[in-house]
Formats: structure tokens, C-alpha cells, sequence
């Protein structure tokens, strides 16, 4: 018998040996649970957290698939602490819940008085009660369901929220599935969302999220707000509305800088919800502008802080969050689990390349050497300094045409995140610039360029990093980011990943400096492509 690739040790890590035979499926169920915390060449190491436990158990699983998937790929027996943690971790979501009383009040409920009564003397929580009715709930404020759950999920007890959702103004809308038709992985997306209510869907950039909002839409008809990171975004959005559903011109407005339409399918950027005049959110009345039954975060792992607190006031509508992945750098998991919902279904990227939905990828990791007075600069700068020093360091603009002369005739982007840097690469390749002061409409006339092939190459800030349909990009070479950011690194494979015309695979680098905090930022960059099944070749410059 062959011995399982996991050690899974009392501290809640799990240790993969990456080399087995069985690692491949044993990451595959592990992400389920599990958050992969280092991932060096052969051993890479999981946690597995409360709030992870808890998204498995929302999403249908229960402890016993965990024990299973553990026990099945163990190399040793699980210790015992641990077992009895994820049960008690996993018994605990449900066991209190939020209802509606025959009056239509609000209730926090359980039929465990003991449960019950922890929760509601916490003085956070019971400033949000008005009081017990009869011996097995207390009644919510009607302003604080979504606080409520926020605090009982800090308090360890997640609340499964079965109050109801108001239906919205209806509005007819049906799936337009001419010359086209709706995947399975994404059907199933929208059934496990509309089953739960309000919850978070995790598929790969590329893999049609957009389609499951609009399938979302098309079964709950009714007026819908939809959030977006950008106006370049919410214009594809609305391309994609127009082309998948029975949704006219006429029935989806724009809220952005530039435009103010509220019709009965709005989309707004995240910025203009966030933007304050004289101290307040000068468009907060959008959010109630209409009767919306149904309000989607695209991108919901880049919601602004103040979104979480609009969120808190929207917990009558349904909400669907839209992501490549839950990860926040911010560490506020936990906030889009409570305000948003907890993760309803998640595909993971390898899966779907495997059905042909998105192109295989190859990553590489490109070393170059700082020359000697830069190195120099380094060993003095302070800690800010040195990344910045290390990343736009000008050996790579060499590295960079070594690259596009190897994928000569590709549609390739260069992505990064100092403005100065992005302009030396551009003139020094002579190819457009795109970032954040470029206008929206030579943005789009560039990207259209991009996409029919009259430009080959573009030079991009983070603008690029969301939501940019650019389907033949094959190449991506990253010379700077957010400082190791899983979430960046994500959005910029992601770009990359709509299938090809001609079936060739993708090819995703990342230049870093060697022996600097550059490389040191890599290997946290790096956890997110381990997790998602992608190995990551380690190339020395000069052997390009």
C-alpha cells in the first residue's frame, strides 16, 4: 500500500509532498477546506481555518467529508485534537439562525437555549436585540441583521441566515442562448447560489462569471444592481447583457463618473459608490434608487471597506459575489462571509482547463542580477525603498524583449505597478502605454486594437488587472506588482485564460530580481498558482 502524500499535525497544518502521485487530487479536495499557506518546490503546507471549515459546511459539505478527504490521503493518523476540532468548528454553523416570525420581525433563533443564551449576553450583540421571545430566539433590531451576523460570526457561532429576501420589482429577462450555449459548471453555480439565497460563487477569470450573474438575473427577474471595479468593465458588462439576454438598450443604465442612468438593470462602479463630498457618500441613494431583488459584486474580493458597511444595510436583497478568488490581503474573509455570503461554489481552475473552457497555462519565474550599483543603492535603501529599487530595476527591459522576440508574433502584455517604470518600458519597445490616467475611450480603442490584432504588444499598469476581456492574449510578463499580492497574481494569469482560436497553451512570466525582497514577494504570489494546480518553472535570465 501506498503511503498518503499529507501529514496533517496538531497545530491544524497539513503538509503535501507535491512530488506524490496522489498530490494532484489530494489539493484538489483539500481547497475545499483548506487555505494553502507556503508553497515551495516539494512540500507545501495548508491550514485549515475556522472560516474555511465554515464555507464547506455552507456549500453542503460536512465533517465527515473532511475527515474523509484527510484520512484518504494521510500518510500518518490524524491526530485526534484535530478531528474533534473540525467537528465541533463545522457543528457550529447553523446552530443558531436568523428568522422571520410569524409578524414578519426579525429573530436570532436556536433550539440550543444554551447557544442562544452565550450569544446574546455578549454585550455587542445584545445591543443589537430588542429583547427574547418566548424561549428559543430574541428578537433583531430590523436595521441590524447585517451586524448581527458579523458579530456572531467574530464570536465563533456563523449564523445561517434564513430570513428571506425581498423580491424586488419584477422585471422580465430571459437567457438568450442563441449560437451559444450555458455550461454545466456554470449552471450548477447559479442553483447552488439561488439555493442558499445570497452567497459567493469562485470560478476562474475567463470561465464566464459573467454568465452566471446574468443566469442569476434571468431567474430571479427583477430589478438588479450590479457593482463593478470599473467603467471599462461595466461597459463589457453590459456588452455581455445585451448579447446573452432578452435585455435591451433601453433597460440597463450606467452609473459611473462619466454617466448617471438608474434604469431597472443598473451598474455602478465601486468608485462612485465610495466617493464622498463634504464628508459623505455622495451617492448612496442609488442603493435604494429602486426596488432591486437582487445586487451583484463582481470582483468581490476588491470590495472597498465602505461597501461592507453598505452591505451591512442590504441584507433584505440578495446578493451574489462574484470572484477568481476569496483571498483578501486585507484579511477580511470573514466580511464577505457575513455581509455577502459564504462561498456557494467553487470550481477549481485545473477542472475547467481540463473541459477545454480555459487555455493551460505555463508559469515562469525569471532571475535576473541587479547590477552592482544598484545593489549598492539596495543594501542602503529602507524596506519601501528596496522593493521599489528591486522591481523597476532597468536589466529587465532586456529580459522583456528577449521574451516577446521568443513569442514573436503573439498577442503579449507587459503588467506593472510603478507609472515611471511602465513609460521607460513602452518608449524602450516603442508600444502603447495603457494605466490609469490613459482615457477611458483611447483604453478602449487600444483594447480593441489589442483584441484584432492591429497592436500585438501593450504595456499595462493594474487597470488591466480586472474584468478586461482581451481573449487572444497569450503572453503575460509581470515586471512589478503589489507587493506579492495572491490576489493580483490571480487577475493577471486570469487575463490570459480565455481559450485560443488555435488551441495554443498560455505562457505567464514573472521577472524578479534575485536575492532581494522581489523574490521574496514571489513566493507569496507563487501560493496562489500552487493552490490552483499550476507549477512554476524557475528560469535564469541569461539562459533566455
Amino acid at each position: 500500500m501506498t503511503l498518503g502524500p499529507l501529514i496533517v499535525q496538531s497545530d491544524k497544518t497539513a503538509l503535501l509532498e507535491v512530488d506524490h502521485p496522489q498530490a494532484g487530487d489530494a489539493r484538489h479536495d483539500l481547497a475545499i477546506f483548506a487555505e494553502l499557506e507556503r508553497a515551495p518546490e516539494h512540500i507545501h503546507t495548508y491550514r485549515i481555518t475556522r472560516l474555511g471549515l465554515w464555507n464547506a459546511r455552507a456549500a453542503g459539505h460536512d465533517s465527515s467529508f473532511v475527515l474523509e478527504v484527510l484520512d484518504k490521503y494521510a500518510k500518518f493518523a490524524i491526530p485526534t485534537s484535530v478531528r474533534n476540532d473540525i467537528i465541533d468548528t463545522m457543528s457550529r454553523y447553523g446552530r443558531l439562525t436568523i428568522e422571520r416570525g410569524e409578524d414578519g420581525q426579525l429573530l436570532l433563533h436556536s433550539i440550543d437555549r444554551a447557544v442562544l443564551l452565550e450569544a446574546s449576553k455578549q454585550s455587542k450583540i445584545s445591543a443589537l436585540l430588542d429583547g427574547p421571545v418566548g424561549n428559543e430566539a430574541f428578537a433583531i433590531a430590523p436595521w441590524a441583521r447585517g451586524q448581527v451576523k458579523q458579530e456572531l460570526l467574530k464570536l465563533g457561532w456563523p449564523a445561517e441566515d434564513l430570513a428571506g429576501y425581498a423580491p424586488g420589482t419584477p422585471h422580465a429577462m430571459t437567457l438568450n442562448e442563441t449560437g451559444w450555449n450555458i455550461r454545466d459548471y456554470q449552471t450548477k453555480a447559479i442553483e447552488k447560489f439561488w439555493e442558499g439565497g445570497s452567497g459567493v460563487v469562485v470560478l476562474p477569470c475567463g470561465a464566464g462569471k459573467t454568465i452566471v450573474g446574468a443566469g442569476a438575473m434571468c431567474v430571479a427577474k427583477t430589478n438588479t444592481l450590479i457593482l463593478v471595479t470599473n467603467t471599462v468593465s461595466a461597459r463589457q458588462w453590459k456588452q455581455e447583457l445585451l448579447k446573452r439576454t432578452s435585455l435591451t438598450e433601453d433597460e440597463i443604465g450606467e452609473y459611473s463618473g462619466s454617466v448617471k442612468e438608474v434604469k431597472p438593470v443598473t451598474i455602478a462602479t465601486y468608485q462612485i459608490l465610495t466617493t464622498k463630498n463634504k464628508g459623505e457618500f455622495a451617492h448612496l441613494a442609488l442603493l435604494n434608487a429602486k426596488d432591486w431583488g437582487l445586487i451583484i459584486y463582481d470582483e468581490v474580493h476588491l470590495l472597498p471597506a465602505p461597501i461592507f458597511k453598505m452591505t451591512a444595510d442590504l441584507q433584505a436583497r440578495r446578493r451574489l459575489g462574484l470572484t477568481a478568488t476569496l483571498v483578501r490581503e486585507d484579511g477580511k474573509e470573514g466580511e464577505v462571509f457575513s455581509l455577502i455570503g459564504p462561498k456557494r461554489f467553487d470550481a477549481p481552475w485545473k477542472d475547467i482547463e481540463s473541459q477545454g473552457y480555459i487555455a493551460p497555462a505555463a508559469c515562469f519565474e525569471v532571475r535576473v542580477d541587479l547590477p552592482d550599483e544598484v545593489r549598492l543603492d539596495y543594501a542602503i535603501a529602507n524596506q519601501d525603498e528596496r522593493y521599489r529599487l528591486a522591481a523597476t530595476a532597468t536589466v529587465k527591459i532586456d529580459v522583456i524583449r528577449r521574451l516577446l522576440k521568443k513569442h514573436e508574433g503573439e498577442p503579449a502584455l507587459v503588467i506593472g505597478q510603478y507609472l515611471e517604470q511602465l513609460h521607460d518600458v513602452a518608449a524602450a519597445l516603442g508600444v502603447p502605454l495603457i494605466t490609469g490616467q490613459t482615457p477611458i475611450e483611447e483604453r478602449e480603442r487600444l483594447f480593441q486594437a489589442f483584441r484584432d490584432g492591429t497592436e500585438k504588444t501593450l504595456v499595462v499598469s493594474k487597470v488591466a488587472n480586472f474584468s478586461i476581456d482581451l481573449p487572444e492574449a497569450s503572453v503575460a510578463i509581470q515586471i512589478s506588482g503589489s507587493f506579492g499580492s495572491r490576489q493580483e497574481e490571480a487577475q493577471r494569469l486570469g487575463r490570459l485564460l480565455r481559450p485560443k482560436a488555435d488551441g495554443r497553451s498560455a505562457s505567464f512570466y514573472t521577472l524578479i530580481a534575485r536575492d532581494t525582497v522581489d523574490q521574496d514577494f514571489a513566493q507569496n504570489r507563487q501560493r496562489f498558482l500552487a493552490e490552483q494546480g499550476y507549477s512554476y518553472e524557475i528560469l535564469d535570465a541569461h539562459s533566455i
